[in-house]
């Protein structure tokens, strides 16, 4: 009796590993789009479950309405979750706004849906088909955005309710997964693929209109592979498992330091301002406090994967070099100043003059 194709048992061990430590009756949501990493990591949670896992196993489709068959889509991939057995399926449709460009702002939407959807099933564990090939490509886009570090770490395989199954799996991996069970995934027009696989007409989605991601991934890389040689994508891949360890030791400490620092908001001020105590940041080690302003900035409104480092470092300038200098502009429409040894994130408003 043969077993499944490799890339099938990839797939099905990394969903087992992925959720051992959860325990019976543990409710699991996979975060389904209908492409073909998505498609792959719902099949494998199905057959899990199936198994023996001893899981309640849904799914979630996010429609982002950001193309004409959106729905199409996204109904399609509701229905075959259900034929795989997966239960309960959601589809929830989002608006998309606009803070951070349109690939942030689609990421932001996306994630309050899951967690919106997460929390009305009480859910354990959301899975997300990230592979080794997205981190990749997030190391990548962080070093030519000359990123700190937690960018660089990339995407992390726990974090909250969030876990990532794939991310020591390849790309290829997860449509050779499709193939070998019979399911058809759908191809993002936004990924650069052939536009007679997604169902919209030729020419619909230009090359200059391709998110930046896409463009990473369909021209960049292959480049990098070419003059590099091979093996590109697990050393970029390498880079954000060697930070990880060290981002998480900022975290904690920057969490401390901003717990520390802040305070609340005189009356009168709007709901969602951040009011910071300049002392404890200013004492802290540069990359603890910077970490500790970027939180308070996303906190304040910024979108998060939003804020450059320059924008931090300018920020940062109100603490460590004072010079009376006016309010640093954000992402989000939002601002940072300092007033009376305290610094104000969020939506502009009047500050009085630094006192001493």
């Amino acid at each position: 009796m043969t077993g499944p194709a490799p890339a099938v048992a990839a797939m099905r061990v990394a969903v087992r590993r992925a959720l051992g430590d959860l325990g019976p009756g543990a409710t699991v949501l996979v975060a389904c789009s209908g492409g073909a990493d998505s498609l792959a990591l719902a099949a494998a949670l199905a057959w899990e479950a199936r198994a023996g896992g001893p899981w309640r196993a849904g799914a979630v489709v996010v429609d982002h309405g950001l193309h004409p068959a959106s729905r199409d889509v996204a109904d399609a991939a509701a229905a075959t979750c259900r034929t795989l057995g997966l239960d309960p399926v959601r589809v929830v449709r989002v608006d998309v706004g606009t803070a951070g460009g349109p690939e942030a702002a689609a990421r932001t939407a996306r994630y309050a849906a899951l967690d919106a959807v997460a929390d009305d099933l009480d859910a354990d564990a959301v899975l997300l088909g990230h592979t080794l090939d997205d981190q990749a490509e997030t190391v990548l886009l962080a070093l030519a955005r000359g990123s700190g570090e937690r960018a660089l770490a990339g995407m992390r395989p726990v974090r909250g309710r969030l876990r990532r199954p794939l991310l020591a799996l390849r790309r290829a991996d997860t449509e050779a997964a499709c193939a070998a069970q019979g399911l058809v995934p759908w191809h993002d027009p936004g990924n650069g693929r052939d536009p007679a696989t997604t169902g919209l007409p030729a020419g619909a989605v230009a090359r200059e209109d391709l998110p930046l991601r896409s463009r990473v991934r369909s021209e960049v890389l292959p480049v990098l592979e070419e003059v590099l040689g091979p093996g590109v994508a697990q050393a970029l891949a390498r880079t954000a498992d060697a930070l990880a360890d060290a981002t998480d030791a900022v975290d904690s400490a920057a969490a401390e330091v901003l717990a520390a620092a802040v305070r609340d908001a005189p009356a009168g001020e709007r709901a969602g301002d951040v009011v910071l105590d300049v002392g404890p940041l200013a004492e802290a080690p540069p990359a603890v406090r910077r970490r500790a302003l970027h939180d308070a900035a996303v906190r304040a409104g910024c979108p998060p994967g939003g804020l450059a480092r320059v924008q931090v470092l300018a920020v940062e300038a109100l603490v460590t070099a004072w010079r009376g200098q006016g309010p640093v502009h954000l992402p989000g429409g939002r601002v940072a100043s300092r007033a009376c040894g305290r610094l104000y994130l969020g939506l502009p408003f009047a500050a009085a003059d630094e006192d001493g």
